[in-house]
C-alpha cells in the first residue's frame, strides 16, 4: 500500500470532493436549524412582548380611571411585571440575533465548500485543496462551538426545509431563471 504522501492525486481529488460535499450538508443543515431556531426565539419574544406591553396598559388605564380598581390595576401590573422579569431572563432578542448570525456564518461555510469543490478542486494541487478543506472544516468547528444547540423542533423543520428544495438554487434544478429570482436560492429562512 502507498503510503498516503504518494497516494493516487485523483483518488485524493475524489476523496477531498467528498469531504467537501459532506462538509456542504453539514453547513446546510446546520445553517437551517440555526433559522429556525430564530424563527423560534422571534415567536417566543412576541408570544411574551405583546401580552406584557398589553397587561401594563390596562394596569395604567385601570389604576387612572377607577379608584375602587386598584386592586386589578395592582395585580395586571405585577403580571406584567413577572412577565417582563421573565423576557429579561429568557432574552430572546439577543437568541435570535446569535443564532441568525451562527446560520449566516454556516452559510458562508457552504457556499466557500461548495465553490472549492465546483471550481477551484479540478485545477488546484491537491495539497493546495486539503489545505482548503482543513479550513473550511476549522471553520465549521469553530462555529460549531459558537452555536447554542438547536431543539428537536428546529431539527425537523431544518430538515423538512432541505427535504422540500430549500437552500437549492434553480441552476441546480436546470432551470434558467433571470432577474430576482437569479440571485436568490430557493430557501425558507427567516
Amino acid at each position: 500500500m502507498a503510503e498516503s504522501g504518494q497516494a493516487d492525486p485523483q483518488a485524493r481529488r475524489a476523496a477531498i470532493a467528498d469531504e467537501l460535499r459532506r462538509l456542504e450538508e453539514s453547513a446546510m443543515y446546520s445553517a437551517q436549524m440555526q433559522f429556525e431556531t430564530a424563527k423560534h426565539w422571534r415567536g417566543v419574544h412576541l408570544m411574551m412582548g405583546i401580552p406584557t406591553s398589553l397587561l401594563a396598559a390596562v394596569a395604567g388605564t385601570t389604576a387612572l380611571v377607577e379608584s375602587t380598581g386598584r386592586i386589578a390595576a395592582g395585580i395586571l401590573a405585577l403580571a406584567s411585571a413577572g412577565l417582563s422579569a421573565i423576557m429579561t431572563t429568557v432574552n430572546a432578542p439577543q437568541r435570535v440575533s446569535h443564532a441568525t448570525m451562527c446560520a449566516n456564518a454556516y452559510l458562508e461555510v457552504q457556499t466557500a465548500a461548495r465553490q472549492t469543490r465546483a471550481v477551484d478542486l479540478p485545477v488546484l494541487p491537491v495539497d493546495e485543496a486539503r489545505v482548503v478543506l482543513a479550513e473550511l472544516t476549522a471553520r465549521r468547528d469553530e462555529q460549531n462551538r459558537a452555536a447554542d444547540p438547536p431543539g428537536r423542533s428546529a431539527y425537523r423543520r431544518a430538515q423538512a426545509n432541505v427535504e422540500r428544495g430549500g437552500q437549492t438554487y434553480a441552476v441546480d434544478r436546470g432551470h434558467t431563471v433571470t432577474g430576482r429570482e437569479a440571485a436568490e436560492p430557493s430557501t425558507t429562512t427567516p
